[in-house]
């Protein structure tokens, strides 16, 4: 059968940017590599992006969508701080500014189904509702449009969009949703699984090729030996943790199924960035310019 190719997108907030950058150097390399991914897939900043290049934005678009909106959907009013007590009994930002955005580049009522591209989004569950005897409980969520009794095609973009960026404490859960992060910030693994399901993509593994972009990796540690931590102690990094912590595994999983057939482009930042910190857009900018891609370039020219 003939190649299958995957494109997955990580997790990280602003540091998407990051992310569309070294896609908008790829696509300069490698031109027109996106348009032959067969199956793109993302994850909460991840997500957006993946859902932009399925709806036919460019790279450069996404550099712009990041890098001239970032200060408004992170704005945080001192008189949103006065209501949620610095962050104590509330998100730090509003979602408002971002849906606006989104409205702006999906449109209000666009559908999953009217993506000319296959998209698996993450997202988490808080509350599957389950009645009549059924065990009621949370869950991971992988939005879809491949077509099938279980597909999401009739699942508003914009709606997918805010559900799989709804990072706790960073905003407020969407429609009974938080970031698919918490599960999945690295969804290659999902997006393996979901072209070799009969179900829905019914591929061969040997057919798969998947590229695998971060939002880089971030320098990011806690020091001591013995942490006699308490909740609050524990919150803000228990998130981080969640979100980023994992994201070597499917990439261990990946790298043993697929073998010559994945490549990981994960450079590390030079700096921590922070999921909302907006005003380093320009260093994330001049980072993703300055790493390395000449073997995920020598990659697509030679797998994808």
């Amino acid at each position: 059968m003939a190649a299958y190719r995957i494109l997955s997108m990580d997790g990280g907030g602003i540091r998407g940017l990051f992310t569309a950058v070294l896609l908008e150097r790829l696509a300069q390399a490698v031109p027109g590599f996106i348009d032959r991914a067969d199956l793109l897939a993302g994850t909460s900043t991840g997500g957006i992006i993946a859902l932009g290049l399925a709806a036919g934005l460019s790279p450069t678009d996404l550099v712009a969508l990041y890098r001239d909106k970032a200060e408004r959907i992170f704005d945080d009013s001192w008189l949103d701080d006065l209501r949620d007590l610095g962050g104590l009994r509330g998100a730090d930002y509003d979602n408002k500014n971002l849906k606006k955005e989104l409205v702006r580049v999906f449109g209000a009522h666009r559908k999953l189904r009217q993506l000319p591209r296959r998209v698996v989004v993450p997202a988490f569950d808080l509350d599957n509702e389950a009645a009549g005897g059924r065990v009621r409980h949370w869950k991971p969520k992988f939005f879809h449009n491949f077509p099938g009794r279980d597909s999401d095609g009739g699942e508003r973009i914009v709606d997918v969009a805010m559900r799989t960026s709804a990072a706790p404490t960073y905003f407020p859960a969407c429609h009974g949703y938080v970031d698919g992060g918490v599960v999945a910030n690295n969804p290659s693994m999902a997006a393996l699984a979901q072209a070799l399901d009969a179900t829905t993509g019914g591929r061969k593994l040997q057919d798969i090729r998947l590229l695998s972009i971060s939002t880089g990796l971030n320098p990011t540690y806690i020091k001591g030996q013995r942490l006699d931590w308490g909740f609050a102690q524990w919150a803000r990094p228990l998130t981080e943790i969640m979100i980023n912590g994992a994201m070597g595994v499917p990439d261990y999983q990946c790298a043993r199924l697929l073998g010559k057939r994945y490549h990981r482009l994960d450079p590390v930042l030079p700096r921590a960035v922070a999921l909302d910190d907006w005003r380093k857009a320009g260093e994330l900018i001049r980072f993703a310019r300055s790493a390395r891609i000449t073997s995920a370039v020598r990659w697509l020219r030679t797998h994808f």
